[in-house]
């Protein structure tokens, strides 16, 4: 049974690219996982989550990402699943559908109804138990910026991660001060629950404070140098810890600093396009592709950090 302790050190958010027709890229997937899915750089997978555009898929298509991911890094790696539900009906389907196609953990998203303050109540606490005890399956809780109205308080979220089946919080409150109360009132709570940052700006900051390892998207473009933080802080070398964020700084910012910061995946496949991983960079829609003045940025980033010539 997977706890909370095997999903330390860095999980990458994989994006997944397409041809110019809007199908799946299946040989440029493989190259993604080959590019940042390495033992030596990556301890985790998590598929089917914002990076690899899941709303946009099918449930085959969401089903086929994990088997392909599941055969492409074998039996032994540990394989998160995202599920994007719209209700309860939905949430069992869905966890039910990546357990059966090879995922080990479910990452559960909010639900629709938990947000305009929602979240806020027992609601999630009543909703995670009900599909803990009904589908007996390791989760993760992905916790949502607090400005979305999808973000759970603190009291709340410390409630869910007491769930027995609940082994991770994906901790993207998007706040510094929320990610350190949430951390601090989950660990007194649940102490083997792991806690993975991945609020974008703040990874520094994020493992400066504690927690179990780093989730990120960011990893499907630049899996080393996020490594390179995480074992840094891991050795408690601050100054090892400020080097890597300053190779990190120019890439963070060039994903993420843009408007609109939905398209920072769409950013990310322009990179691995640039470092010639894959060839085609385009989303399916709603997002778009990226004007060349931000391709361009993403260019001058990577470079900057010293992974692309």
């Amino acid at each position: 049974m997977i706890t909370g302790k095997d999903l330390g050190g860095i999980t990458v958010a994989t994006v997944l690219p397409f041809h110019e027709d809007g199908s799946i890229d299946w040989p440029g997937y493989e190259a993604v996982l080959d590019h940042c899915a390495r033992p030596d750089t990556t301890d985790c997978v998590f598929v089917n989550g914002h990076a690899g555009e899941a709303t946009a898929l099918t449930p085959a298509e969401r089903a086929e990402v994990i088997r392909r991911t599941r055969d492409h890094i074998g039996k032994d790696r540990i394989l998160m699943a995202g599920v994007v539900p719209t209700g309860y009906p939905d949430v069992i389907a869905q966890a039910e559908a990546a357990r059966e196609a090879g995922a080990d953990v479910a990452v559960i998203f909010p639900a629709e109804a938990l947000g305009g303050g929602n979240a806020n109540t027992w609601a999630g606490v009543q909703f995670i138990e009900k599909l803990g005890d009904e589908l007996r399956m390791p989760l993760s809780v992905f916790q949502f910026p607090i400005a979305s109205g999808f973000g759970f308080s603190t009291p709340v979220l410390a409630r869910i991660a007491q769930i027995p089946q609940v082994v991770a919080i994906k901790e993207g409150s998007a706040t510094l001060l929320a990610y350190d109360e949430n951390r601090r009132a989950v660990k007194a709570a649940a102490p083997d629950v792991a806690m993975l940052p991945s609020n974008f700006h703040w990874f520094f900051a994020q493992v400066a404070l504690g927690g179990d390892g780093i989730l990120s998207g960011l990893a499907s473009l630049v899996p080393g140098l996020l490594a390179d933080l995480w074992r840094a802080s891991q050795d408690m070398d601050l100054a090892r810890m400020r080097e890597a964020n300053e190779r990190l700084y120019p890439v963070v910012r060039a994903i993420y600093g843009p408007a609109p910061v939905v398209d920072m995946h769409t950013r990310m496949k322009d990179g691995l396009r640039l470092m010639g991983i894959i060839g085609n960079s385009a989303p399916r829609l709603p997002l778009l592709p990226q004007p060349p003045e931000i391709v361009e940025g993403v260019h001058k980033a990577l470079a900057e950090a010293g992974v692309l010539w």
